[in-house]
C-alpha cells in the first residue's frame, strides 16, 4: 500500500475544518502532518476535531515561510484554505517548495494573478488543482461525459441558480471586505455557479450581461447575468445573497433530445443529477459512486487515477469571466464581449 500523503492545512476556519473532518475519514491515504493558522481561536476549534477523532492534532507553525523551511522533505502536497487575496503568494510559495497543491475557490484575484499561476505550475512541474467541489464530483464530471457524448443533442440553453442567507451570514468578515474578497456573493458561493454551467457548457462564453446590487453591503450580494456561448447557446445566472436561511442551487441544461439537472456542487444531497429525455414526463435520478470530497479527488488525480478536471487553467477562464460581469455590471447591464477565451473544455 502507497504511504499516506504528508499534508499541511493553510488556513483552519469553519471551512477548512469541514475539510479536515472528510480527510480524517482517509487516514489510509492522508496525515495532516502541520497546520499553518494565526488564529488561536481556529487553531483550538481544529485541534478539538482530531481529538474527536481520537487523533492527536497536528502542530501549529503560523508563519508559511518558516513552517515550508522547517518542513522540507517533509510534505507532500497542501491544502490551501484562505482569504482570496492570499491565494497566490501562498499557492507559489508552496509549488517552489516543492509541493502538490489543492487550492480552495475562487482561484486567485484576476487574470494576472492566474497566469502566474500556471507558469510556476509548470516551471516547477508540480499539480495545482482548484478546489471546485462541482467539476472535481463524479456527478459534473458524468454529467460532462454525457453531454459530451452527442446522445443528448447540442445544448440549447443554461438556467443556473444559487441562493443562501449569505449577506447576513457573512457580516463584519473579511468575505464583505473587497480588498481581501475580490467580490461578492457571485465571487464566493456563486463562483461554484460560474465554474460549473461553464464546465458544463464546455466552451467560451463570447457575450455577457449582468447586473450587481449590494444591498447596502460593502460588496455585491445578489446579482443576474445572462450570456451567449461561442455555440449561440444561451446562459442565464441568478444568484440571490440574501435569502432567508438557506443554501441551495439548480442547474437545467436544456438539450435538443433531453434535460439535465443538477447542482452546482455537484451535491450528494439536494440536487442530485437526473435527466428526463425526450418521450417521459419525469426526470430519472442517475446512480453515482459516493465521494469523500475535493480532497480524495485531489488524491486521485495525484495518482494518475484520473487526469485533472480543475486544473489552474480554469481559474483563468473564471477570472476573465468574472471581468466580463464585472464590466457589464459597471455600464448597467450592458453586454460586453469576452476577449481572451480559452480553448474548449471536455
Amino acid at each position: 500500500m502507497p504511504k499516506p500523503v504528508r499534508a499541511v492545512m493553510i488556513g483552519c476556519g469553519g471551512m477548512a475544518r469541514h475539510h479536515i473532518r472528510l480527510m480524517l475519514k482517509q487516514w489510509d491515504t492522508t496525515r495532516l502532518a502541520v497546520v499553518c493558522e494565526p488564529s488561536p481561536e481556529n487553531y483550538a476549534a481544529t485541534a478539538a476535531i482530531f481529538k474527536e477523532a481520537g487523533r492527536k492534532p497536528p502542530p501549529n507553525q503560523p508563519d508559511l515561510d518558516r513552517l515550508l523551511k522547517d518542513y522540507a522533505g517533509r510534505l507532500d502536497a497542501a491544502f490551501i484554505i484562505t482569504p482570496h487575496a492570499y491565494h497566490h503568494d501562498q499557492t507559489i510559495a508552496c509549488l517552489e517548495a516543492g509541493l502538490d497543491v489543492l487550492l480552495e475557490k475562487p482561484m486567485v484575484m484576476n487574470a494576472a494573478e492566474a497566469k502566474s499561476l500556471i507558469k510556476t505550475r509548470d516551471h516547477t512541474g508540480k499539480l495545482l488543482v482548484v478546489a471546485f467541489q462541482g467539476s472535481l464530483s463524479p456527478q459534473i464530471r458524468t454529467a460532462v461525459t454525457m453531454l459530451r457524448s452527442g446522445d443528448l443533442g447540442p445544448i440549447l440553453n443554461i438556467s443556473a441558480m444559487v441562493w443562501q442567507n449569505w449577506g447576513p451570514l457573512t457580516a463584519g468578515t473579511w468575505r464583505q471586505q473587497p480588498e481581501l474578497s475580490g467580490g461578492g456573493f457571485l465571487f464566493d458561493t456563486g463562483a461554484h455557479m460560474l465554474n460549473t454551467v461553464s464546465d458544463l457548457a464546455g466552451e467560451d462564453f463570447e457575450e455577457v450581461a449582468a447586473w450587481l446590487d449590494h444591498h447596502g453591503r460593502p460588496v455585491d450580494t445578489c446579482a443576474t447575468v445572462m450570456g451567449r456561448l461561442a455555440s449561440g447557446a444561451l446562459v442565464t445566472m441568478n444568484a440571490c445573497g440574501e435569502a432567508i436561511p438557506s443554501c441551495h442551487s439548480d442547474i437545467r441544461v436544456f438539450c435538443a433530445q433531453a434535460i439535465l439537472r443538477t447542482g452546482i456542487w455537484g451535491e450528494q444531497m439536494g440536487e442530485s443529477l437526473a435527466i428526463q429525455r425526450r418521450g417521459r414526463r419525469r426526470f430519472q435520478t442517475i446512480k453515482l459512486p459516493k465521494s469523500l470530497g475535493v480532497w480524495e479527488q485531489f488524491l486521485a488525480v495525484r495518482s494518475g487515477q484520473m487526469p485533472n478536471p480543475s486544473p489552474p487553467e480554469i481559474g483563468l477562464r473564471m477570472t476573465r469571466l468574472w471581468d466580463a460581469i464585472k464590466a457589464s455590471a459597471a455600464q448597467n447591464g450592458a453586454p460586453v464581449k469576452c476577449v481572451n477565451g480559452l480553448n474548449r473544455f471536455a
